[in-house]
């Protein structure tokens, strides 16, 4: 009984394509494609080792460089760029002041200079002192005006287009997805619910303090400029376990910032499957990883390949990048 148990993850799995259609056709046939549905299938099974409830069936995803792209920089930083120009002729002082005077004339080497602290300056001059709501308009009002210096596609198409099939796929196995993010959570709620199919609620990422007050006479939360949490690194997984309040089964990143949420998921009890996409497509997307100033991908891979974890290599496992482009046939080796 136990073996017959043991197969039937399996015998569904090789029934799959004979049952239904394939549930992850941006996928080239490969090992990542196969664990992944491997996975799925285990944990959805009833009668198998590995049957996980419904309830449990929690899945986290990191967003820049996970499901939409993260280069040349990240899309939040250009926002918040363009919302300095946008906001500059309230703030006259912009133009004799760093880093905003370099913003303003596109000085990317006084830019540079200005580092960290200057974008912090930057986001808090942009992202606070306004009310959530006033926020996320400000965000969706951007996303429909810019376009990526790339491809000239808006921001919020240069998604992936097989995590959207992964999205779908779990969630059509109940699986209850979630995006833990380093980014400003109301700025991903400004866009997620249409792109990926993830409610607000669902959307985990860095919060300033907020507080609530009247303003004439209307009640508003107001976002101040302390930061109240961090979610990058093992803010991660402090986060899913405040505000979810279950380890994940299923957790996947791209980048060492994703590293905690990875290994709080895989020292969980039971099957669990830890992924990363790795940026291998120089001429579909970008090539990079361990020296890349945006999404470093250092120690988590060499994590990933010992403890065995699925890296999904870009160039040789993806079909299609994104929902606007055709799908290529894997190249014979």
């Amino acid at each position: 009984m136990t073996s017959l148990r043991r197969a039937l993850p399996v015998l569904c799995l090789l029934s799959l394509p004979v049952l239904a259609a394939d549930p992850l056709p941006s996928w080239h046939e490969g090992p990542s494609k196969h664990s992944i549905l491997e996975f799925v299938q285990a944990v959805t099974v009833e009668g198998s080792e590995d049957y996980v409830k419904p309830a449990e069936r929690i899945a986290v995803f990191d967003n820049d460089g996970t499901l939409w792209t993260e280069q040349p920089a990240y899309f939040e930083v250009l926002f918040a760029f363009d919302e300095v120009k946008r906001l500059a002729p309230q703030h006259p002082d912009w133009k004799t002041t760093q880093p905003f005077k370099a913003v303003l004339e596109n000085d990317h080497q006084a830019l540079a200079q200005s580092g960290m602290d200057g974008l912090l300056r930057i986001i808090g001059a942009t992202h606070t002192g306004v009310s959530t709501e006033a926020f996320i308009d400000n965000a969706k009002r951007w996303l429909k005006q810019a376009r990526h210096p790339k491809t000239g596609k808006p921001f919020n198409q240069m998604i992936y287009q097989p995590m959207l099939e992964m999205l779908d796929y779990l969630r059509s196995q109940q699986f209850k997805t979630y995006i833990v993010s380093g980014g400003d959570t109301a700025f991903m709620r400004a866009f997620a619910e249409e792109a990926y199919g993830v409610p607000p609620e669902q959307v985990i990422g860095t919060n300033f303090v907020t507080r609530f007050q009247f303003n004439n006479a209307k009640p508003q939360v107001i976002r101040t400029a302390k930061l109240a949490h961090n979610d990058d690194g093992p803010g991660k997984p402090e986060s899913i376990d405040a505000v979810i309040g279950r380890r994940p089964i299923l957790a996947f990143g791209n980048s060492d910032g994703d590293l905690q949420m990875l290994q709080w998921t895989a020292a969980g009890p039971g099957r669990r499957l830890m992924g990363l996409v790795h940026h291998t497509d120089a001429q579909r997307e970008w090539a990079y990883d361990r020296h890349s100033p945006v999404g470093r991908l250092d120690k988590a891979l060499d994590q990933a390949k010992t403890q065995h974890w699925t890296v999904v290599d870009m160039a040789s496992e993806w079909r299609r990048i994104y929902p606007f482009e055709p799908a290529v046939k894997l190249q014979a080796q």
